[in-house]
């Protein structure tokens, strides 16, 4: 696999690619959705699949796009409606045409719009620019003598700057002819209103640990009990994340830093620049992003624990004994709340201006201890 290959913005990890992936697990409700307005000759011009990241969304996608191309191809070829799919299950027959050129997209009826690899720094787009939804005038105009559907996959809609999200609700007011978009966001409500209005929506579900397990399966790799039930608790269900953890050792660094707060208030300085100092530089973009992910999921976790005491499962070891010294009452559980929300806009800011791992994860350990150092006072 090539460095353009791993770095395709909408794959997680070196996992297979949503549109490499057959099987789906888990969002049975939103396939019986499409289905039931496909069999009422109803299908709206644009989706709206949605819901948190990792769980099978732009998986639903490519089904619903290689069943729609497929359908009508083989609904072309045969001269009459019986020719085409059955209507009960988003399946496709094996090592269909339309199935091959998806995966190497090459297929004519279905373009993909996402942050684009820039082959000069090496790195993703940190946005779907306006060019990149210019280009879909081009895709219409090639694609429309042959009568088949047109499919429009945008993963993610919550990408799109604010000049793309123009052009596409340009183009949703006033769609080509047999044409079908699907948007896919992690974040609808950051989406133009707009562009909600004129789409129908697909809910798509965290996945339960059993549909969790086997979708890591189909991914590839084993997995032990324990480790599923860390990455269910870390995770909420997100397949993607749970890949990336594996990937990037997420559950490792979540005892190191269940480790490191365990010293709260009053962390010692060389263990959070050490802490800090894995997150630095180019070659730890990875481990960095994973450590964010965790640090908040952790201060998430210890709100929630001292407020309705939610703590079934320890994620990692001596996390039940830092949380019922941390959290124990709601005035502490507000002050985490508070301290997850103040550390997301940390992390969101510093993706914004570029400001170094090193002092972004440094400032925010910081500001785990001040707020330990605070609950302390109001338990005492």
């Amino acid at each position: 696999m090539s460095q353009e290959d791993i770095l395709e913005s909408d794959r997680a990890g070196s996992a297979r690619h949503p549109r490499e992936t057959m099987a789906l697990f888990g969002q049975s409700e939103a396939e019986a959705t499409f289905l039931t307005a496909c069999r009422a000759g109803r299908l709206h011009h644009a989706w709206l699949i949605m819901g948190s990241r990792g769980i099978g969304k732009a998986t639903l996608a490519w089904r619903i796009a290689r069943y729609m191309l497929i359908d009508a191809k083989m609904r072309a070829e045969g001269n009459g409606v019986s020719a085409g799919l059955p209507r009960d299950c988003l399946d496709v027959p094996e090592g269909h045409a339309v199935t091959r050129q998806m995966i190497a997209l090459s297929e004519p009826g279905i373009r993909l719009v996402r942050r684009p690899y820039d082959g000069k720094s090496k790195r993703l787009r940190k946005f779907i620019t306006v060019g990149e939804i210019r280009g879909l005038k081009t895709f219409f105009e090639l694609t429309s003598a042959d009568g088949l559907p047109r499919v429009v996959i945008v993963d993610s809609a919550d990408e799109m700057n604010a000049s793309a999200s123009n052009a596409v609700l340009k183009v949703l007011e006033e769609p080509p002819e047999n044409s079908y978009f699907f948007l896919i966001s992690h974040s609808p409500s950051c989406l133009l209103p707009t562009i909600r209005s004129r789409c129908r929506t697909l809910k798509c579900k965290p996945l339960p640990k059993p549909d969790l397990v086997k979708a890591m399966k189909q991914a590839g790799g084993t997995v032990s009990d324990a480790e599923i039930d860390s990455m269910v608790e870390l995770t909420c269900g997100s397949v993607g994340d749970a890949l990336r953890l594996r990937e990037s050792d997420g559950l490792e660094t979540y005892t190191r830093l269940i480790e490191l707060i365990s010293k709260a208030p009053g962390i010692p300085r060389h263990k959070v620049i050490e802490f800090a100092s894995s997150c630095d530089g180019k070659e730890n973009e990875g481990h960095f992003e994973t450590a964010i992910q965790l640090l908040l999921r952790l201060l998430e976790r210890l709100a929630l624990h001292g407020a309705f005491g939610m703590f079934p499962v320890q994620a990692a070891r001596g996390e039940l004994e830092l949380s019922e010294r941390l959290c124990g009452n709601l005035e502490a559980s507000r002050s985490w709340a508070m301290a997850h929300d103040e550390l997301s806009r940390i992390a969101s800011g510093s993706r914004e201006v570029n400001i170094d791992p090193f002092s972004v994860m440094h400032d925010m350990l910081a500001k785990v201890d001040r707020t330990a150092a605070k609950v302390m006072y109001l338990q005492a």
